[in-house]
């Protein structure tokens, strides 16, 4: 069927199994590590970590998806002790949850250093290991609009996902349109692209999501857990049955073959609380639970975590 790149080589794509898509070990902004207050032990990080990896295994979990960017946390060599102690596939990501949150030394970066560093990431490896990239990160600033960095960095990424055959994943799909216009430029259907955080209460627009669905897109339901009801819930919660309810409006409109879920949780949040009783296992806990109630099928949680993930993650021929 094809293969993926995670961090510990290259794997079928059957293997795959139930895939949380949009994921996190530890994600924070750049300068999280010298922040003191919430900041965990190593090994108190490390046992959390592991405790909820092994719990998404319990729960039928084989593929993990860390959508953490250059320097917002992501340390491969971690994950793949990560992964060879849990049993899950840990896949990693080359580029930029957003542009403001780029470190300084990439800010002025042409597209084509920002290309080449993408295709470097994906086809020899992260941080001088041998561990690959599986997808492209991109994402929109504060303010709702692609800035120009955010846009050197999505042409950068549709360039280095025609030639390497990952996918990209955003964070965030406000500006669609002009991210759509930016991809058909740079010639990547749009059926590689994950655009995500639909669900994400401070940026709710239904149309824009069946736009992105009617034109082969995949739509990320992908903040899934971020409740208003939970305590210290942050602003881009929503009430947890609005959510469902949501959701299920997007599946009635036939787009079961677009959709993608995951929490966007961390297992260990870095340089700040996270939100308590979250992770990627509230998916299994909760969401699907809710899922059930409303009558939803166990063939369409099939499509949702195993046949939509493996068609998206299934590295391309390179064009």
């Amino acid at each position: 069927m094809g293969t993926v790149n995670t961090v510990l080589g290259s794997i079928a794509t059957e293997d795959l199994g139930i895939v949380a898509m949009h994921e996190h070990i530890g994600f924070g902004l750049p300068g999280c590590d010298l922040d003191t207050q919430w900041w965990k032990k190593p090994e108190e990080a490390f046992e959390v970590t592991v405790q909820k990896l092994r719990r998404f295994r319990e729960h039928g979990g084989k593929t993990f998806v860390d959508c953490t960017g250059i320097g917002n946390g992501r340390d491969v060599e971690y994950f793949q002790v990560l992964s060879r102690r849990t049993g899950v596939h840990i896949v990693a990501v080359t580029g930029f949850v957003a542009g403001d949150s780029a470190l300084p030394y990439f800010r002025n970066k042409s597209v084509e250093y920002l290309t080449d560093l993408f295709i470097h990431e994906i086809t020899v490896g992260i941080d001088g290991t041998s561990a690959k990239a599986g997808a492209l990160k991109v994402g929109v600033s504060r303010g709702g609009k692609l800035n120009e960095l955010d846009k050197r960095i999505y042409h950068a990424a549709a360039r280095a996902a025609v030639k390497t055959g990952v996918p990209i994943i955003t964070h965030l799909c406000v500006d669609a349109e002009t991210a759509i216009d930016i991809f058909d430029q740079e010639g990547l259907p749009l059926e590689r692209v994950l655009m995500g955080h639909a669900d994400d209460g401070h940026y709710l627009d239904e149309q824009r999501d069946s736009l992105i669905a009617s034109k082969g897109g995949f739509v990320g339901f992908d903040t899934i857990g971020y409740d208003s009801e939970m305590e210290g819930a942050p602003y881009w919660a929503r009430p947890r049955q609005e959510r469902v309810e949501h959701f299920l409006r997007f599946l009635d409109k036939g787009f079961v073959e677009r959709a993608l879920i995951s929490a966007d949780a961390n297992c260990c949040a870095l340089g700040w609380p996270g939100l308590k009783g979250h992770s990627v296992n509230y998916l299994f806990e909760e969401f699907l639970p809710d899922l059930r109630k409303a009558g939803v099928g166990e063939e369409i949680f099939e499509q949702l975590l195993v046949h939509n993930p493996a068609r998206i993650l299934t590295m391309q021929d390179p064009r």
